[in-house]
């Protein structure tokens, strides 16, 4: 018997965004031999004859509308629906426990503050177990084609974000499948802080120019992707260190790639704030031009 492969998933809710995040996935779900499930939230209202989405309409209408038009933007894919009474992030959630990955929707609103995500979003990212794709409507989600027809090197480059101190397996074999799914570069990206006088201690070497720190961190970042060089011969990577904020140096690298690739340690313990995704990836999904892939890692 042939083994049932798990999905992609992305929630859709009839907006803009969530039907961006959708096509996204419908071609993720190509590239990668998968179905597309498409998820919808609703909240069953008692005094009302039929259930309805956030938007008045029925569930089965928006998943309708959004089925059928992935069919007609991306042709081959496998399409799936199913709508899940309950809050959305807990819909979402449950609907990925066993997916690929879980794309959804976030909205940017431009301004001197930046960009706001989402509550959605921001609360599927806090608790997933799987990888998440957040996507933004009017974002360049265009890339090389999902059959593989495109050029090597048509697709922009994948980002990933890495500590060389703390690096994640998961985060790094999601970043290198995502660049060969692709034929794209994959481009390694680690920010790190010259030490300020103050803060040495005994036996720290102060006087080390910042181009022998930057080698040195480069020498690190080399050894750690060593193998995975090896496990993707055919991946083109680029490793990159900066003196900077790790989120700026990523917001920067991403403005002109297809996805920048990030990781985020799950949480043993509930917060009280019900919320963690730490600074730096928090900071990145805010600011990024491009797909963010949120990777969560023990």
């Amino acid at each position: 018997m042939e083994a049932k492969l798990s999905p992609v998933v992305a929630g859709v809710d009839g907006s803009a965004e969530s039907l961006s995040a959708a096509e996204w996935a419908a071609r993720e779900a190509l590239r990668r031999g998968r179905p597309l499930l498409l998820v919808h939230a609703f909240r069953r209202h008692p005094r009302q004859q039929a259930d309805a989405s956030e938007n008045g309409a029925p569930p089965r209408d928006v998943l309708r509308a959004a089925a059928e038009h992935l069919r007609r933007a991306c042709p081959g894919v496998r399409v799936a629906d199913e709508p899940v009474e309950g809050p959305a992030p807990e819909a979402l959630l449950r609907a990925a426990e066993d997916a690929e990955l879980l794309v959804v929707g976030s909205r940017g609103l431009s301004g001197i503050k930046g960009l706001l995500v989402g509550s959605v979003a921001l609360a599927v990212v806090a608790d997933a177990t799987r990888p998440v794709v957040l996507v933004r409507a009017g974002e360049q989600t265009e890339d090389e084609p999902a059959d593989g027809t495109g050029p090597p090197t048509g697709c922009p480059d994948v980002v990933l974000g890495i500590d060389v101190a703390d690096p994640c397996d998961e985060v790094i074999e999601f970043a290198f499948e995502a660049a060969r799914l692709r034929k794209a570069r994959l481009r390694v990206l680690y920010a790190w802080h010259a030490p300020s006088p103050f803060g040495l201690g005994n036996g720290d070497i102060g006087l080390v120019s910042g181009a022998e720190r930057a080698a040195e961190w480069l020498r690190f970042l080399s050894a750690v992707l060593h193998p995975w060089r090896e496990k993707y011969p055919r991946v083109e990577v680029l490793e990159s260190v900066l003196a900077d904020k790790p989120s700026t140096g990523l917001v920067r690298a991403a403005s002109s790639a297809s996805l920048l690739v990030v990781g985020r340690r799950r949480r043993l313990t509930a917060r009280a704030d019900g919320s963690h995704t730490g600074p730096i990836t928090h900071a990145v999904i805010r600011r990024a031009g491009c797909p963010v892939a949120v990777v969560p890692h023990a």
